[in-house]
């Protein structure tokens, strides 16, 4: 349920109203609008009784949310969310790239990659220290060696870090390194490592699961939005089916899906999606026009030479061209008012 409060509703209403939630054993989340605060509930199984809150002060009405994801649902935030990474906005007025490489193998492969981003024009740099893998055989990442190298990226060329945590330890490595923390299709559904990055300041890239519907993925962003942490960005990487032209399916079908019922913004990981590199090119394209937030790029110097996802790496000059023609795409979008 949502309370929505009265335009010039006071402080101590607001509180009221979340006392109040908090005597019935539920919890509270206070959105604070432009022109009026409401007072979201949740941690109830059950339908809660408009009455209890239709006559308390400053309370302008009661509204019933359905679905079971809450805190993500644009019924609770009509206003869609932009997610802040530094200075850069996820979700804001312009399109984001994030470049990078899926994962950090030496110091001069990443600052060669690195090199590109920054003359690319993007602020965010992505880079994989611990690569949780199929095969407990294949390269599982430098671990903290790793964080140090995209902590050299981030001084060097004024990038901010995104990065993988894989478990509760790691997430406090990452956040002594980076910048926002990148929650893997593996882990989508793992609830612990969830609450824990929402108890943590730092923004949140939660990528979808290979088999995760749409709900299952909301519901995994409302594990971290319920913890307090509201900023989330989610990332559509493609899912399992039967199709065996490409690693995954990307679908972008998702994306307005999302934007219809959530207010989260999403981004599109295309490398991931396809698996193979002369895909990435257009499925970026395409992720564009059907109105992705951002794009996230994984480029290597030498793709015959990775050590991870070779197949799916795109070459930095590659890039460079590529995120040309993303911007171009988004200018088109942008004039012909598609959201």
């Amino acid at each position: 349920m949502l309370i929505v409060m009265k335009a010039d509703a006071l402080d101590s209403d607001v509180e009221r109203v979340a006392e109040k939630i908090n005597n019935l054993g539920f919890q509270p989340h206070k959105i604070v609008g432009v022109n009026r605060t409401a007072v979201c509930i949740t941690g109830n199984q059950e339908a809660v009784d408009p009455a209890d809150f239709s006559n308390l002060p400053g309370v302008s009405e009661a509204i019933s949310i359905t679905k079971p994801y809450k805190l993500s649902s644009n019924k609770n935030q009509p206003q869609r969310t932009a997610v802040k990474v530094g200075e850069t906005e996820i979700g804001g007025d312009n399109l984001t790239i994030i470049g990078g490489v899926c994962a950090v193998e030496s110091r001069e492969q990443v600052f060669a990659v690195a090199e590109s981003v920054k003359r690319s024009g993007a602020k965010l740099f992505r880079g994989g220290a611990f690569k949780p893998r199929t095969s407990p055989y294949a390269f599982q990442g430098l671990g903290e060696e790793g964080l140090q190298i995209l902590s050299e990226v981030r001084r060097e060329f004024d990038l901010k870090i995104v990065t993988e945590a894989i478990d509760e330890k790691s997430v406090e490595m990452v956040e002594n390194y980076a910048d926002m923390i990148q929650i893997g299709t593996r882990n989508m559904q793992n609830f612990a490592l969830l609450k824990r990055v929402g108890k943590s300041n730092l923004p949140v890239l939660l990528k979808r699961g290979m088999s995760a519907t749409l709900e299952e993925f909301l519901l995994s962003a409302e594990y971290i939005l319920s913890e307090g942490n509201e900023q989330v960005v989610l990332c559509e990487r493609g899912i399992r089916t039967f199709a065996n032209h490409a690693r995954n399916t990307l679908d972008l079908s998702i994306i307005p899906a999302v934007k219809k019922v959530s207010h989260l913004p999403i981004i599109v990981d295309p490398s991931h999606g396809t698996g193979k590199s002369y895909m990435v090119g257009a499925l970026a394209r395409a992720g564009v026009a059907v109105g992705a937030d951002g794009i996230l790029i994984e480029i290597h110097p030498s793709p015959e030479d990775a050590l991870s996802d070779g197949a799916q790496a795109i070459l930095p000059e590659e890039y460079l061209e590529l995120v040309g023609q993303l911007k171009a795409v988004y200018e088109v979008i942008s004039a012909v008012g598609v959201s």
